[in-house]
């Protein structure tokens, strides 16, 4: 099995340290993983994206043109992968920086509001991992575990405090993804 993800979104919003996390998993599950992140030279603001191959067999190459998933965080990300995602594929999206939703018939398309979850749980820094654990819920390419495990490789010791707090981001994400 081999799955294509992109993760695409305003720079801040945690996008290539969602995608690091979502690599270093799939590492701890003993899978074949790519990460390639893209961003322009601001560092807040400006866009960002993070392709993410992850898959059983060896991967070829980490350039990708169509994707099986898209988590899109605001609208010009929306505007530019939404066309790119492969039929029967799988578009996430924070309700929170979308302005027009998706429109293709030939997808499936999940909404998540991160932004209000982590406004609620009092930690802006916890919003992509609630989108992440939107990911896993409907498509588990990484074991929950492996996630934690990943924290602690990718995470700094010093905040390794937050991983019981990141790990509950995870599980609310989780439980307020819906279809449609």
């Amino acid at each position: 099995m081999k799955t294509e993800i992109i993760i695409s979104g305003f720079g801040g919003q945690g996008v290539l340290s969602m995608g690091k996390i979502l690599a270093y998993s799939a590492l701890m599950d003993n899978k074949e993983v790519t990460w390639m992140p893209a961003y322009g030279p601001e560092q807040r603001g400006g866009t960002a994206n993070v392709t993410v191959i992850v898959s059983d067999d060896k991967i070829s190459s980490p350039i990708l043109s169509h994707f099986d998933i898209a988590i899109v965080l605001n609208q010009p990300s929306l505007e530019k992968f939404e066309p790119k995602l492969k039929p029967g594929g799988i578009l996430i999206y924070d309700g929170y920086g979308i302005i027009n939703p998706p429109t293709r018939k030939d997808i499936t398309v999940y909404r998540i509001d991160a932004m209000d979850k982590a406004a609620e749980m009092k930690n802006g820094k916890v919003f992509n991992m609630i989108v992440l654990g939107g990911l896993l819920k409907v498509a588990p390419v990484v074991g929950t575990e492996s996630v934690e495990k990943a924290l602690r490789k990718t995470l700094p010791e010093r905040h390794h405090n937050m991983i019981p707090l990141n790990m509950q981001a995870i599980e609310e994400g989780g439980k307020i993804i819906t279809q449609g």
